[in-house]
């Protein structure tokens, strides 16, 4: 479980409604592009990390620890600039990718299953 308490701006931290395990999902878009090119998960820690470090920090909730995006695979998301929803729900997280966004190397986690439309 992520850790409960957080330096988050306590006014951002008043507009964020998180799951039940205190997640909000963070899409990260490549800035300049508009490319989608990933989903994270992110508590008040998270987002307070990847606001003041300019690098994108989530929680892995398989593995349920902190992870910097690139720290192993030098696959950098630097940040660029960060929005919440109207709802307050979802995260917008444009970034400068350095390499594959997907775990897989894909250069996003979008490419390689595209759905058939009917």
């Amino acid at each position: 479980m992520p850790a409960p308490a957080s330096p988050l701006d306590p006014a951002v931290a008043a507009r964020l409604k998180r799951d039940s395990q205190g997640l909000v999902p963070a899409v990260a878009q490549q800035y300049d592009t508009g490319e989608v090119l990933m989903l994270g998960w992110m508590d008040d820690e998270a987002l307070h990390r990847t606001l003041t470090t300019g690098r994108c920090t989530y929680w892995s909730r398989s593995r349920q620890e902190y992870w910097v995006k690139g720290d192993t695979s030098g696959h950098v998301q630097h940040v660029k600039s960060v929005a919440l929803d109207c709802d307050g729900d979802t995260l917008l997280v444009k970034v400068d990718q350095v390499g594959a966004a997907c775990h897989t190397g894909d250069r996003t986690c979008f490419d390689a299953d595209r759905l058939p439309l009917s």
